[in-house]
């Protein structure tokens, strides 16, 4: 039940899977999605609505530095971060004046400033609209908005002030968005393009536009940097103005793409905002740079397809992907990145390494070879094992749903283009997105007590969502995947234990197992909500107390929590620094509501309610009607339910911790670059005879080695040994075990690491044992906890004891291919070849530390 993707902090994540909306939603009006609008364009350079279009907008600006030249000025204060006050006049000091004042070289590197007004004279920007398609957050409290501003725009009352730089996250977007622009001037320039939208990314920003038949690709990309590197030469300004509807018409009437975004989205005699940049007018709110110079390094990346407001049957259009930063250097540093980026690349390594591939027959659906499914599987069964340890219980529910279902929990209303929908005997259904209505139906098939919670529901259930075939990126955004799922049912007196008990598992395992350094983040209520406010209130609340309980570091991010709750997002560094949302824990009061969960209190009722007596009306009780549409043919209609006397509503914690399985794979891969650890490796021990004749007494080796679980491979190539051994060391696997004449004399194997760092002989029993000590994760301090408590005799307790600390006799020899040097052969005699037989064809009885444990 866990949103992670859908409603993911990171921009370059979701950028494909919010386009739809930033295009059509907006609290003006909806984008109509009409078909092919962009008609036969003929694209010539300098078009002649470049230059039409720069003399209106010089008009229209002249008339809006007029109208804010006619405001009344007035002191203001300027409160900036360590409490310094500094006096300013209300329209004309701007944040750059406010950066001047403290030293030239912050003014040089000021991008914007983030401004949070205390107070307004006048309200300049009332009746504005957005246009452009760009995502809006919810505002503050009334008259206490925060915003990022222009550097050079005024002032317009008393507020709270931060200078951003590039270096700020806030000012990386500033910075990417303008780039965005220079990027559309450049294409408008060369090709007269109907530009439509250019966002910035996490890292960097892209530009789609309409050019008929033409096809932007790689073999354009430098004469687009020439006219980009003009631009910027060209110190040109950044203008900003608000203009009418009806001026944004005439405006953009070549356009047909912005035409129908202002006609959608911008209310008859309301405002929207424009912005310049040489000869570059497009519809957007900005803010933006001062100037062009101030970009110093500029890049093409790649070019890509893409449809209008995202819907194949719209117009296809053309996506340019672009990178800037303020220097040369900075730009180096990133070339070396991509470099490294592209080294690591899990969709590389997955097929040089048999892991993973990809097929266009099904878009998003991952393909596993033997070795993929082999840490696929690992994974799962790691994760299952350390659940069991923390009390969680598994479930297995359905993977098809009828549409009631989805309708009940809210899913249909808020998450239905996300969905796999099909009708069955004019009926419809819904594949599953996510677990969480599945285990309400499991939660409601029994009675439950207060005495029964915390009921903790795991699931590693197939899921698939709809996400657009632009948007699919490897196993870092799929159609078809797993989760390590689980909802946990509480008492509301249970919600900090459970989610610091949630956090805790985060820990263990992005820190503890896998070394990640990762970083929690509160996401609070969307624009797009179920339930009450007070109800919302309540969660954020609980979420709060319990990251301050625990003392990490955290950071807040108003309005991007679940459609049905607040959450706890974790995110994860790669070893590039890139960030990923791989966990999230949720509190959620709705679900509950929606499926009318319940569960008996210790409360004594007195007196039972008659049967057929008449119910009490809620005044506020929450209902919603789902009309008939093209999946479904009846009405349906939910409502919500009163409590029986006696019982209460538990509270629904949802929680993912690797996520996505595929997501965390791709991570893991990039991390270690197929480098897995021994306990997750599918190439874990590799056989080397030294010579043909000692391969028989290899191949038990690998049998024993197979029977007792490992991963093995036996190299029966005619290459040399030192070939071998780096052919070992390229193909990954953890151990190389050599064996020579004289192994075979002694029962041992000449063991080395991937590394080429050689450990010595060990007997086989040995190196089974230190085998099964690799083979298990870290332990986790749910596990100390239980085995302190276990009833074990004192001899148990040791043989634990040398299982965490255990001594092998590693015997370092020359290395010698073939029999020792100097030395006589020896045959072994008849005993002992019977001793090594047996040896062979027992069953396993290393007692590992896994065994232990279970």
């Amino acid at each position: 039940g866990i949103n992670a993707e859908y409603m993911g902090l990171l921009r370059q994540e979701k950028d494909m899977q919010a386009e739809v909306k930033r295009a059509t939603e907006s609290t003006s009006g909806t984008v109509a999605v009409s078909g092919k609008i962009g008609q036969d364009l003929k694209c010539v350079p300098q078009a002649p609505f470049i230059a039409e279009r720069v003399k209106m907008f010089e008009q229209l600006y002249e008339k809006y530095l007029q109208e804010i030249k006619a405001l009344p000025r007035s002191p203001i204060k300027i409160k900036l971060p360590d409490g310094t006050l500094k006096d300013g006049v209300a329209y004309e000091t701007t944040p750059y004046d406010i950066a001047k004042s403290i030293s030239n070289s912050l003014a040089k590197k000021a991008v914007a400033a983030k401004v949070k007004y205390t107070g307004k004279a006048v309200k300049v920007d009332e009746g504005i609209a957005g246009a452009e398609i760009e995502e809006e957050k919810r505002e503050a409290a009334a008259q206490k908005t925060e915003n990022v501003y222009d550097i050079l725009r005024p002032l317009e009352g008393d507020c709270d002030m931060q200078i951003l730089t590039f270096n700020d996250p806030e000012g990386k977007i500033v910075f990417w968005h303008s780039s965005a622009h220079v990027l559309g001037e450049s294409i408008e320039n060369l090709y007269g393009a109907y530009l439509t939208h250019g966002p910035p990314l996490e890292l960097g920003f892209f530009y789609d536009s309409f050019v008929g038949s033409k096809a932007i690709n790689q073999d354009l990309f430098a004469e687009i940097e020439k006219e980009a590197a003009k631009i910027t030469k060209e110190k040109q300004k950044f203008q900003r103005a608000i203009i009418t509807k009806e001026d944004a018409l005439e405006l953009f009437k070549y356009n047909p793409f912005k035409l129908q975004l202002i006609k959608s989205k911008v209310p008859d005699k309301a405002k929207t905002t424009v912005y310049r940049c040489g000869t570059l007018i497009d519809l957007c709110t900005g803010p933006h740079l001062p100037s062009t110079d101030m970009i110093d390094a500029f890049k093409v990346t790649k070019s890509s397809g893409s449809y209008w407001l995202g819907k194949p049957e719209n117009d296809s259009l053309q996506r340019i992907y672009g990178i800037s930063y303020p220097s040369k250097k900075e730009m180096k540093e990133y070339t070396k990145m991509m470099e490294e980026a592209e080294k690591r690349d899990h969709r590389n390594i997955g097929k040089q390494q048999d892991l993973f591939f990809f097929h266009n027959i099904s878009p998003g659906s991952c393909f596993y070879f033997p070795d993929g499914a082999f840490v696929y599987n690992k994974l799962i069964a790691f994760m299952r094992e350390e659940l069991r340890w923390r009390g969680y219980t598994e479930v297995i529910a359905p993977n098809i749903f009828n549409l009631k279902l989805w309708k009940t929990s809210g899913h249909y209303k808020n998450y239905k283009e996300h969905m796999f929908i099909l009708q069955v005997e004019k009926q419809g259904f819904g594949m599953k997105p996510m677990n969480c209505p599945g285990h309400c139906l499991i939660y409601l098939e029994k009675l439950r007590s207060y005495k029964d919670f915390p009921l903790r529901f795991s699931e590693f259930g197939v899921l698939h969502r709809n996400e657009f075939s632009g948007a699919l990126a490897g196993l870092f955004r799929v159609r078809r995947f797993v989760q390590d799922d689980a909802h946990i049912f509480v008492r509301p007196d249970q919600i900090e234990q459970e989610v610091l008990g949630c956090l805790d598992l985060a820990k263990y395992i992005y820190a503890t197992t896998f070394k990640l350094d990762y970083e929690l983040v509160l996401a609070t209520r969307p624009e797009k909500y179920l339930g009450k406010i007070e109800v919302w209130d309540q969660a954020e609340a609980a979420l709060k107390t319990v990251l301050q309980k625990l003392g990490a570091p955290w950071r807040l991010n108003p309005g991007d929590g679940a459609f049905y709750g607040p959450k706890i997002d974790i995110l994860i560094k790669d070893a590039l620094g890139r960030g990923h949302q791989i966990g999230t824990v949720q509190v959620d009061f709705q679900m509950p509501i929606r499926f009318n969960l319940q569960y008996r209190t210790d409360e004594v009722v007195k007196e039972e309610k008659k049967e057929g007596a008449p119910k009490e009306e809620k005044a506020d009780r929450w209902k919603e009607v789902y009309p008939p549409d093209e999946y479904d043919q009846e009405q349906f209609l939910w409502e919500e339910k009163d409590l029986k006397p006696g019982f209460a509503r538990p509270v629904m914690v949802h929680r993912a911790i690797l996520g996505s399985i595929e997501r965390f794979l791709g991570t893991l891969v990039e991390n270690c670059m197929g480098k897995f650890p021994f306990w997750l490796s599918p190439r874990q021990v590799c056989i080397i005879p030294v010579s043909e004749k000692h391969v028989e007494f290899s191949e038990k080796v690998a049998q024993r080695l197979t029977n007792e679980g490992f991963a093995v491979y036996l190299d029966r190539s005619n290459l040399t040994l030192k070939k071998k051994i780096r052919n070992m060391q390229l193909d990954n696997y953890n151990f190389a075990a050599v064996i020579g004449e004289s192994d075979i004399a002694t029962n041992m194997v000449d063991v080395r690491t991937r590394l080429n760092e050689r450990l010595g002989k060990i007997k086989i029993e040995q190196f089974i044992q230190f085998l099964h000590i690799q083979n298990t994760p870290p332990v986790s301090e749910a596990h100390k906890k239980i085995i302190d408590t276990m009833w074990l005799t004192e001899e148990e307790k040791k043989k634990y004891a040398q299982l965490e600390a255990p001594h092998f006799d590693w015997i370092k020899t020359p290395e010698v291919e073939g029999k020792a040097e100097g030395k006589a052969e020896e045959k072994p005699d008849a005993k002992e070849e019977e001793e090594k037989e047996q040896f062979f064809i027992k069953q396993q009885t290393t007692v590992s530390y896994t065994h232990l444990r279970a």
